[in-house]
C-alpha cells in the first residue's frame, strides 16, 4: 500500500450518474485519506464539456485520471470514451472504466476504444475502498502520468 502522503497532487474526474455510487466512491476515497479533488459530472455530454473546458465550473487544466461509467444519460460512456481517445488534447488521460456491467461485449468494446482498464463496480463499501486504494496506489502512485508534460 502506498503512503497517501507520497502520492503526487492529482485530480480525478468521476463521470457517474448514480448518486449512490458517487457517494460510495467519495466515501471510499475519503476512507483512504485521499483528499485531492474529485470532480463529478453526471452525463456524457457534461463530461465532454468539462474536459474541453466548455464548463464555467471547471477549475483544473486536466484531470490526471478519469473514472467512467458506461451507463450514462445523453452520451453513454462508450461514446464518451471514443471521443476522449480520438481527441488529441485528451487522449493521453488514462480512462478507467468503472461500471456495473461485467459483460464480455462491454469489456471488448471498452478496450477496443482504448480504455486503460476495466473494473466492474463492487457491491460493498469495503470493496469500493479496496478499489479506491488500488487506483491511488497504481494510477496515482506508481504510474508516470502525462499531466506534468502537458
Amino acid at each position: 500500500m502506498y503512503n497517501i502522503q507520497s502520492v503526487p497532487y492529482h485530480e480525478i474526474l468521476l463521470i457517474e450518474d448514480s448518486q449512490s455510487d458517487i457517494e460510495l466512491l467519495t466515501e471510499a476515497f475519503r476512507a483512504i485519506n485521499f483528499s485531492n479533488p474529485i470532480h463529478t459530472v453526471e452525463d456524457g455530454s457534461a463530461a465532454l464539456s468539462f474536459l474541453r473546458n466548455q464548463s464555467q465550473a471547471r477549475p483544473v487544466a486536466s484531470p490526471a485520471v478519469i473514472l467512467l461509467d458506461i451507463n450514462l444519460p445523453k452520451k453513454n460512456g462508450l461514446e464518451v470514451l471514443a471521443e476522449i481517445k480520438t481527441d488529441p488534447a485528451l487522449k493521453r488521460i488514462p480512462v478507467i472504466v468503472l461500471t456495473t456491467s461485467a459483460s464480455a461485449e462491454d469489456i471488448f468494446k471498452a478496450y477496443d476504444l482504448h480504455a486503460n482498464c476495466y473494473i466492474s463496480k463492487p457491491s460493498s463499501l469495503d470493496e469500493f475502498i479496496h478499489i479506491a486504494q488500488l487506483i491511488v496506489d497504481f494510477w496515482l502512485g506508481v504510474v508516470k502520468l502525462p499531466t506534468t508534460a502537458i
